[in-house]
């Protein structure tokens, strides 16, 4: 089994693995006990802050995977380490699909900042590897995060701690959630950096680690008895001085809003 799932892993496009992890870290991800795979469809819509790229909208088949053990949900490869009724320690392989391809920018709203696409060098994805801490306290969930670039993309990490609250109205299940992200410098500046060869005036624009709060409401809505679900996530990160100042972004460019809404059935 986790042969195939490495497999299928391998064979989907990036962008299925972004946007499936950010349910799942939403709290949203709704699975019966004795079900292991999830599998639908969904589309997800991002206003991305990268000057002229305007919004990002993908259809994407969802998929997951939760095992004895072992699990895979979006962009996470996890294997359970320790435990108990209320805590519980992961081993996980991310991938980190934040890079762009230059082509996908502005070139007038990158030359208004200051910046030639021509000499723009494309932000690669990369791979991280960490540990993941749950604790489980009734319907509350805390997650905390430790991640590490694997790949020498960026030579950087980043920490993170969500809390949700799970709750029931009627036959929904909603998520409501808060949380943090700590960038280092090194990730920050590798993509939202720019290096003075990238621009006109020889002048580099280097992030120092940067916090980015978030908050989040996932949901799942049942499809009569049966296991499908419409599923899905709202999500808005407010984006700090060290980021949204950078010229690869749009002017006043404060925050990230990604929606994310798929049909979905447990096996």
């Amino acid at each position: 089994m986790l042969r195939f799932a490495i497999a299928l892993f391998a064979l989907l496009p990036a962008s299925v693995f972004a946007q499936t992890s950010t349910i799942e870290q939403s709290g949203a991800v709704e699975q019966r006990a004795d079900d292991r795979w999830t599998l639908g469809v969904a589309v997800s819509s991002e206003d991305s802050p990268y000057a002229g790229e305007g919004m990002r909208t993908r259809p994407f088949p969802f998929v997951t995977y939760q095992g004895g053990r072992i699990y895979w949900v979006g962009a996470t490869l996890g294997v359970k380490l320790w435990e108990t009724e209320r805590f519980r320690l992961d081993a996980n392989f991310s991938g980190r699909f934040d890079g762009f391809d230059s082509g996908d920018l502005g070139r007038a709203e990158l030359a208004a900042n200051g910046v030639d696409i021509d000499r723009v060098e494309d932000r690669d994805h990369g791979a991280d590897a960490g540990l993941a801490a749950r604790w489980q306290l009734g319907g509350n969930e805390i997650i905390v995060r430790a991640l590490a670039d694997i790949t020498g993309t960026s030579e950087g990490y980043e920490v993170s701690a969500d809390f949700a609250r799970r709750f029931r109205v009627g036959k929904v299940t909603l998520v409501p959630g808060i949380g943090v992200q700590w960038l280092s410098d090194d990730l920050a500046d590798y993509y939202y950096g720019v290096r003075s060869t990238e621009t006109f005036s020889g002048m580099a624009y280097q992030p120092d680690a940067a916090l980015i709060p978030r908050v989040s409401l996932g949901f799942a809505v049942p499809l009569g008895q049966s296991k499908w679900r419409v599923q899905g996530l709202v999500q808005y990160r407010f984006l700090p001085d060290e980021l949204s100042d950078s010229p690869l972004l749009e002017p006043d460019s404060d925050g990230v809003a990604h929606v994310v809404i798929g049909v979905v059935r447990s096996f």
